[in-house]
């Protein structure tokens, strides 16, 4: 008899950096490709996820946030980061939720937007919201059919291009 491996969820620390940026460039060379430039996402993309996960979880402020590492068995499969955000009027914000692309479609997702939810409820909160890429309509998608609502728009600059973030918003039940 085979047994599958259980999907599980823990904290990231200091140490996941790398790891966490690995998912990031993984996922968004799979997801941006024709949305963002090729040298970008083959080049640079790998470099400044790097650097950026290093100071992001090693700056103060860390109690405002938590990032968590999805694992199949042993195996990182995604990654959620999500941070409140004392001064929005939008709550709090669903900032990255990635799974890499062998994993996707099995839930991987879907546990991780789950943790982002419950955290944000026993915060208090009443709100999350998230911006994704306009014409990342795997994304759109995937957030739609789990309730959240497009609320606006707004430019942004990733990549070395101008580009438009769409931002939804996801209302907690009381």
């Amino acid at each position: 008899m085979r047994t599958t491996p259980a999907l599980s969820l823990r904290p990231a620390t200091l140490e996941d950096a790398e790891l966490i940026a690995s998912i990031h460039s993984v996922s968004w060379q799979a997801t941006y490709r024709g949305l963002l430039p090729d040298a970008f996402l083959d080049g640079e993309v790998t470099r400044e996820r790097a650097a950026y996960w290093a100071a992001r979880l090693g700056a103060p402020g860390g109690e405002r946030r938590i990032v968590l590492i999805a694992e199949l068995g042993a195996e990182p499969t995604g990654f959620v980061c999500v941070e409140r955000q004392p001064e929005s009027a939008w709550g709090v914000l669903l900032d990255n939720l990635h799974a890499l692309p062998g994993y996707q479609g099995i839930g991987v997702g879907k546990t991780l937007m789950r943790a982002a939810v419950e955290w944000a409820r026993e915060l208090g909160e009443t709100q999350l919201y998230l911006y994704v890429l306009e014409g990342n309509t795997a994304a759109i998608g995937f957030y739609e059919r789990h309730g959240w609502q497009f609320v606006g728009a707004e430019p942004d600059y990733m990549g070395g291009v101008d580009i438009t973030a769409l931002r939804y918003v996801y209302r907690l039940k009381p």
